[in-house]
């Protein structure tokens, strides 16, 4: 995969998570444990590809303080090609969120004011015109603003670069609402679907075809331990994540899922295997403590394949 550039624009910040200790007691204090790492939906995804031996540039707002020094290591320690907006009076963003003792979240809270300073004109660098126009896949995550957003797929349409992009959360993938049609892929959630459409999605099957209705060309729908469901233009397929023996942390999966997809669309793979490859890498993210795991390469990559089952053609 030598030569092929990714640009990823986003979230870049301090992930902190608390995992209760045992059965979770809403409203109380609940005993656990306690632990801090670099995170953020884009900064996460560029650190797999960079595994993944593409060559990964990551541009975010930063503060000038520890926690900026923690992400920049973190960055240098995956081989990602860090390219910051540092603010020195300002904080670096974090999300902080409550674990039960099974991984899966109770609530979290994002402080991700920084990110809104964002803003289109920034693009209009020359830096960051060089970086769109050398890069082979531009991915954002919906941390940006929406006009920043909208300025940077537009940009990217312009040089026919495809883009990608990664949702977050319900609240924030409606930024995405206006640019659908500039997007090669969303990856996202069925919470996140339903925000972006407005429909239930009752059954799993009408994601594609509601999706498509609201202008989006290609997809990722996962569903937890159910089947995940892609699409691009009239074909979908899905694959059911093979069960896990063991079960570290979801932090982190879905943006392992679109590095492991993506890392397979760039190599020309079609639609089935770019997404077994996305949910084998999602299997290796949950089997780790860390929202990237330190085990991710191509071989480990090669090896989690294997578990995962053959994709369904729906269409």
């Amino acid at each position: 995969m030598t030569g092929r550039t990714v640009s990823i624009f986003g979230g870049a910040h301090i992930d902190r998570r608390a995992r209760i200790s045992g059965v979770t007691a809403p409203g109380s204090s609940n005993p656990g444990t306690w632990f801090e790492e670099a995170g953020g939906g884009g900064f996460n995804a560029a650190r797999n590809l960079a595994r993944l031996g593409l060559e990964v540039r990551m541009i975010s707002p930063r503060g000038g303080d520890a926690a900026g020094e923690t992400v920049a290591l973190a960055a240098t320690a995956a081989g990602v090609i860090d390219c910051p907006f540092i603010f020195l009076d300002r904080q670096t963003p974090s999300y902080t969120a409550i674990l039960e003792n099974d991984g899966n979240l109770v609530i979290a809270l994002a402080d991700m004011d920084l990110y809104r300073l964002f803003s289109p004109r920034r693009l209009q660098q020359r830096a960051m015109r060089e970086i769109v126009s050398e890069s082979d896949l531009i991915v954002t995550d919906a941390n940006l603003p929406q006009e920043t957003l909208a300025s940077l797929i537009g940009r990217a349409t312009q040089e026919s670069k495809p883009v990608a992009a990664i949702a977050i959360s319900p609240a924030k993938v409606v930024r995405l609402a206006a640019s659908l049609s500039g997007l090669s892929f969303l990856f996202m959630n069925e919470a996140e679907a339903r925000a972006l459409t407005g429909s239930d999605g009752a059954d799993a099957a009408e994601w594609p075809a509601l999706l498509r209705a609201a202008g989006l060309s290609g997809g990722v729908i996962t569903r937890g331990g159910k089947p995940a469901i892609a699409f691009q233009g009239g074909q979908t397929v899905t694959v059911a994540p093979p069960t896990l023996d063991t079960l570290g942390d979801v932090t982190g999966a879905g943006d392992a899922l679109a590095a492991g997809f993506l890392s397979a669309f760039l190599r020309g793979e079609p639609l089935d295997l770019c997404l077994r490859c996305g949910v084998a890498a999602a299997g290796i993210t949950v089997r780790s403590p860390l929202a990237v795991s330190e085990k991710m390469s191509l071989g480990m990559l090669e090896e989690a394949i294997r578990l995962v089952p053959p994709a369904e053609i729906l269409s």
